[in-house]
This record gives C-alpha cells, structure tokens and sequence, in this order.
C-alpha cells in the first residue's frame, strides 16, 4: 500500500477502506508519510467528504496513534465536557466542580488559547502555583482521591491529531466537519471518555458560524460516539456575544468564583448549569434533566462547588488564598469604564471583535508561544437586547497603560451596535434540530 494511492482515491471521490486510513495515520505518525502528503490527504477529505463510517475509522486510527488512557480502575464512568470555544468560556472553570462537588468524577485534559479564543490553562495558570500538568499517574491519583483533575493534555495522547493539526493550520484545511468532528472526538476517546457533552459554538464569535454548520459537526460527532459505542450529548451555543461578562485570563477566574459562590452573570450561570446538568445525566446522578440541574444549582448555593473547586487548586499546587480573597489575583495597572455613547437597546456586541481586541491587550495569543498578560482584559456591562442610557457605562478595560488601552478600546466601541429599536436576547443555546 502506499500513501499516493490513497490520496488518489480520496481525490477521486473513493471511500477509504479502515485498512487504508490506519496505513496512512500510523505511517504519517511515525514519520514515514511526510508532511506534503498528509497536506495533500487533508485537502482531498476538504473538498470531497467522507462517510460516517470513514470518519469514524479516522477517529479512532488518530485516538489510537499514541496511549489510550484507561480510567476504569479509577472512575465508574468517565464523563468529559468540551467546547469548541469562544470569548469569555471559562465555563470548565465552574461546571467541573458543580459536577463533582454533586458526586461525578471530573477529569479533564485541556489546552491552550490561541487567536480570540482563551484557553483553560491560560486562566488557570493566573493562579499563583497551580500546576498544569500531571502525569497519568498522578492525574489519575487526584481523580481518585478528590474526584477532580484539570491539566495540561499530555503529548501522548492522539498525536496524530496534534501532527494534522499544525499542518491544517497552515495549508487551509482547517475547515473540514470530517477533520474537525475527528480532531475533537479522536482526543476525547484517548483521553479515557466513555461519555461526553460537546458544547458546539455558534455565532460571529466561533469557528461554525451558521445554526447549520453547527449542526452538522455536532451530528458528525454524535455519529462517531454511536460507531465508538459511546454516549454523547451535543449542544449547540451562543457565540455572537461574550459569554458572561469577563473576557481575560484572571477576571474570567475571578467571574467563575463569584458563580462557584452563587453569584456571577446570570447567562453564565444559567450556561453552566445546563452542561453541568446535562453531565450529571451521563454520569448517572440523576434520573431526569431537572433533576440534575436542581443538584448543579444546589452545589453553587451550599458552597460545595466553591469547595470542590479550593480543593482542585490546593492539591495541584495553587495558592487557594487567592481564591478566598480574589484582590490577590493578577491586576491591570489602568482601569477604565467606557461610557454608552448613545441611548437604546443594545443590538450587538460583537464577540469576534472583543476577543480580537483583547489579543492586542495581551490576553490572548496572536501566534503559538505568544507570551500570556493575566491580567488584561474587559468586562462587558450590557447585553444584546438590553436598554442602555448615554453616559452608563457599556464595558470597561483593563489594561498595562492608556496608551494600551487606546486601540482595545475603539475596537470594542465598533464591536457595539446601540439602535432606537427594541430587539429580543440572543438565547444561550439554540435547538439542535429544526423545529
């Protein structure tokens, strides 16, 4: 069998047979196919598809091309939670331990941000200490002991994905259902996942950026779960605005411990506690729905997710005092309200454009290795179909200096559209059918 074969036949509209996507995964892995090729494959899947079935075989060739972690001898079932990512989701941050705090253990692997989109162990790693990665050994300890791990994804796990990827990146084949949907579900399924939510963004904000496409990656996915005898549940979530009010590594921090107390923005929590109850559901905590997000909330009003969560930042080495008093978390040097320049309702505010801008504060990665300023970024006062006066304040900007804050701040104005005319909230999810 040889690599060109199979580019050909993909090429030409063929259905690649399992043995033919294992040749050609396990051999890009080790070396053997070279880059040129595997961007050729790539483009080839870009422009003609693949099956179910097809995808499926690239799922688990790419799962199993480095360690499957079994977390069996540890956990009973192991529910996982992904979102495809957004401005302000630092919803990992507070649903974990709302999920375990009710009983579910919670092990996750995430990543870094890059682009307008933050990433997990940015925020995290505005904790003073907090050790972002373990090895399996000890990720799997924690998980035992506390029923809560949050680390760095070892280099172990599927790493072919993290080999197309990069060239995916950089030849235009990034936008590809088969490529995404087996990209995330390859990770997952190495990672130890017997059931997973998948929280797919919509919106000017995310990379799927029409209700259909959205759709369409989240049935691919479920799909693939179904084939990998997996359970998984997809939601489809609002991206055309910050999720929220925090946009920032540390201010996001702050915002889920005011959550985690039983504060934090309303759509945030109420965000939370659906993924948090849609995992308890998986995991077997509860026998309804309902039930489940009653158990989330109560987690947030009695203080043990608060807990769960202190204890997650203790046991990975973090300084859980500034957890107790937030002040000590990293803070901008200028702060600054920026007022409504006109009276209305609020008709956008443009999450694209306000994760853009916080890149050039410094709160985001404009390329890998981009080094991460903690504590930069915005906290958004008003929401899409809410009235605002002129004068009230409409966000404000934390920043290293006014001159920093000068270009974020003209961003994030146009990012605003304030008309006469009333308009409806943007829901925080949308149907995953047509209804």
């Amino acid at each position: 069998m040889r690599a060109v074969d199979v580019i050909i036949k993909k090429r030409d509209r063929g259905e690649l047979s399992r043995e033919e996507i294992n040749f050609f995964i396990q051999n890009f892995t080790s070396g053997e196919i070279p880059d040129y090729q595997a961007a050729a494959f790539a483009m080839a899947v870009l422009l003609n598809g693949m099956t179910m079935r097809e995808t499926t075989d690239l799922t688990l060739a790419m799962a199993h091309s480095g360690t499957m972690l079994d977390l069996s001898d540890t956990v009973d079932i192991a529910v996982d939670k992904h979102s495809s990512g957004g401005v302000g989701d630092k919803t990992t941050l507070a649903v974990l331990p709302m999920a375990a705090a009710c009983g579910l253990p919670c092990g996750k692997m995430s990543g870094r941000g890059l682009g307008f989109s933050g990433g997990t162990l940015d925020k995290l790693e505005s904790i003073p200490g907090y050790r972002v990665h373990l090895s399996t050994e000890e990720f799997k300890a924690q998980l035992k002991s506390i029923g809560l791990a949050l680390t760095g994804q070892s280099l172990d796990l599927a790493p072919a994905d993290g080999k197309l990827y990069a060239l995916r990146d950089v030849t235009g084949t990034v936008d590809s259902i088969p490529l995404i949907a087996s990209s995330i579900m390859s990770k997952k399924l190495a990672a130890g996942a017997g059931a997973m939510v998948l929280d797919v963004k919509i919106g000017n904000g995310a990379f799927m950026q029409t209700l259909s496409m959205a759709r369409s990656l989240a049935d691919t996915m479920r799909s693939i779960g179904k084939l990998a005898g997996r359970q998984v549940v997809t939601l489809l979530g609002d991206m055309n605005q910050p999720l929220g009010e925090a946009v920032g590594n540390a201010l996001e921090v702050k915002e889920a411990l005011q959550t985690l107390q039983g504060g934090g923005p309303q759509d945030f929590r109420d965000h939370c506690l659906e993924v948090a109850g849609q995992m308890l559901l998986l995991g077997k905590r509860a026998s309804s729905l309902e039930q489940a997000r009653a158990l989330a909330a109560r987690s947030l009003q009695d203080g043990s997710a608060f807990e769960k969560f202190m204890q997650l930042v203790q046991a990975q080495g973090g300084d859980i005092s500034t957890l107790q008093d937030p002040s000590k978390l990293p803070q901008a040097p200028w702060v600054e309200e920026i007022p409504a320049p006109r009276s209305g309702f609020v008709h956008a505010a443009q999450a694209r454009a306000i994760g853009q801008a916080a890149v050039l504060l410094g709160a985001g990665r404009a390329k890998k290795g981009d080094s991460i300023d903690h504590a930069v970024g915005f906290l958004i006062h008003k929401k899409v179909g809410q009235a605002v006066v002129a004068g009230e304040p409409l966000f404000s900007i934390h920043a290293r200096s006014q001159a920093q804050a000068q270009p974020a701040r003209q961003t994030v104005l146009q990012a605003f559209r304030i008309s006469d005319e009333p308009c409806p909230p943007l829901p925080l999810f949308y149907p995953n059918q047509d209804s």
